[in-house]
């Protein structure tokens, strides 16, 4: 079979925990601040992926509300222990400044697709935790990371263990930091395993920027003392700045039934000559293999490889394939669209008679309760659009089309009205404005509308090149030019409002709707279309 390419998981599919059960392979990834929580991938031959379901649905289980950008749902670990699937994750409350706000939690299920259960709260002393189901003493391990707030420069103070009693649903016995890290540093994303009587710890270690790198270390007591890799890290772009796949790190192992093995790794693709990752950290594959020394070796590593062999092979024009969303009541919102941080969802939109009707609540980039449901941007070149009907009487009534990455940065094509009460047309744009997150002024000069009818809005995408269109009418209204042309590139990683290693999610598109008079105006949408373009700038081919 002809190899794949990387990655995988394209667009926003960060710190990926894979999974085999039964012929079937499993990746969950974070999500952060986006709700429902944790993406669940399945497929059967590592090549073909299908986005399965995101068991973090309900109140119950995850309020995000106040949860600032890129904290939420953090480095998921996905385990099977022969009779339901675990979930293990984070929930982090606060990341800046020296301290950490990190809740872990454990949901379970007899099927992938759920029900999930309640959580149940671990502890708080660090993030990326992992369950290690010990296949020889039946004992179940809890793995996570410890922040010290007191230590400079090394906050990350290593990796601590500590037994789950999944009867009395907490940590029970002695916790040990059992691994210190290697002086990559920034130690964290534990995964345990056991092998020809070996413990394997395998760690993400310098931070997740272009240092990034997986770290694996052993030892014949799950306390340790762990040994490093003799050729430590074992994957990393660092040392190869021209490689296509940057920031390779956070890895998690597989064995398929032939008994081959692969790694998965988070990795990113750079574009411009400022190195932004406008589709966020996305999930990559290597193939891996035992030596004779029983340490694991990614093949042609460390460096991480854009063409891997697996077990399958894949349509590669399906990746091209245009994406038309309509609107049913009895279907329920695609799957590929989330919302930020509420779990009530039904106070910021509903499907009725064929249309997307969202209810304006907060201001957009708010971390409470702002109305934006959108789909993640899998490609550096795209053109979308959509059309909706909306009559705000002031300019505290906004609803229209959005490329947005976090507070800090987006781009909002709004229908709203002038302090008059008549409708106008505005591009609001909020570029690289860490900390304050204030609107790029002045605006572009509005475009008067219609007080009544359909507004058709577009944008169009060609790598850091971002234009917005609208057309007056439904579907069939011909598009126009409005506003200047925008860069789209630092609605990125690199540009999310923070200093490095600090924003972690990647660049969405879809539709949102404000109301800060608090009154609920809505906005009905009637479809949205989203459609990849083959353009120089896109590196899907390097």
């Amino acid at each position: 079979m002809p190899p794949i390419r990387n990655p995988i998981l394209p667009g926003f599919n960060a710190d990926p925990s894979v999974l085999h059960v039964n012929g079937t392979y499993y990746i969950a990834c974070s999500t952060f601040e986006w709700y429902p929580g944790v993406q669940i991938w399945s497929s059967t031959d590592l090549a073909n992926w299908t986005l399965t379901t995101r068991p973090l649905s309900r109140k119950s289980q995850l309020d995000m509300r106040g949860n600032p950008d890129s904290c939420g749902i953090w480095a998921p670990c996905l385990t099977h222990d022969g009779s339901k699937f675990y979930l293990v994750y984070t929930d982090v409350k606060r990341k800046d400044g020296s301290f950490k706000d990190t809740h872990n939690y454990i949901v379970t299920a007899d099927k992938i697709e759920g029900p999930w259960s309640d959580p149940m709260y671990v502890n708080s002393s660090g993030f990326d935790p992992s369950l290690f189901h010990d296949p020889d003493t039946g004992k179940k391990w809890f793995v996570n990371m410890l922040q010290d707030h007191r230590r400079r420069p090394r906050l990350f103070a290593g990796i601590r263990l500590q037994e789950w009693d999944g009867a009395a649903k907490k940590l029970v016995g002695p916790m040990k930091t059992i691994f210190k890290g290697t002086e990559l540093d920034l130690v964290e994303g534990p995964h345990l395993y056991k092998r020809n009587g070996w413990y394997y710890l395998l760690t993400a270690e310098g931070g997740t920027g272009y240092e990034h790198a997986c770290t694996l270390a052993r030892s014949r007591d799950v306390w340790g003392p762990y040994e490093v890799h003799p050729k430590n890290p074992i994957l990393t772009s660092e040392p190869y700045p021209n490689a296509s796949l940057q920031r390779a790190g956070h890895g998690d192992i597989v064995e398929t039934p032939e008994g081959k093995t692969y790694l998965v790794h988070l990795t990113g693709r750079p574009i411009t000559q400022f190195k932004r990752c406008v589709l966020g950290r996305e999930t990559a594959i290597q193939e891996a293999y035992w030596g004779d020394d029983d340490w694991l070796y990614v093949k042609n590593g460390p460096c991480p490889s854009l063409y891997v062999d697996v077990p399958g092979t894949r349509d590669e024009e399906k990746y091209w394939e245009e994406q038309k969303y309509t609107f049913d009541e009895k279907e329920g919102l695609h799957i590929d669209f989330q919302w930020l941080r509420t779990p009530e969802p039904e106070r910021i939109f509903k499907i009725q008679d064929g249309k997307l009707v969202l209810i304006g609540r907060e201001s957009i980039g708010s971390w409470f309760e702002q109305t934006l449901v959108a789909k993640r941007q899998n490609h550096f070149s795209y053109d979308a659009e959509t059309v909706v009907e909306f009559s705000p009487n002031d300019e505290r009534q906004f609803a229209g089309l959005t490329a947005y990455y976090c507070r800090y940065n987006f781009f909002y094509l709004t229908v709203t009205a002038h302090a008059d009460g008549k409708r106008e047309l505005l591009i609001l744009s909020s570029e690289a404005s860490w900390p304050e997150g204030r609107l790029k002024l002045p605006l572009a000069d509005p475009v008067p509308l219609p007080q009544e009818g359909k507004v058709k809005l577009g944008i169009s995408i060609r790598g850091k090149r971002l234009q917005f269109f609208y057309g007056l009418g439904g579907e069939e209204a011909q598009l126009k030019e409005i506003g200047p042309v925008y860069n789209a590139s630092i609605l990125s990683d690199e540009c999310g409002g923070h200093l490095e290693h600090g924003s972690f999610t990647g660049a969405f598109v879809g539709m949102a709707c404000s109301d800060i008079n608090g009154t609920a105006l809505e906005a009905k949408f009637d479809y949205f279309k989203y459609k990849p373009v083959k353009h120089e700038s896109d590196r899907y081919d390097i």
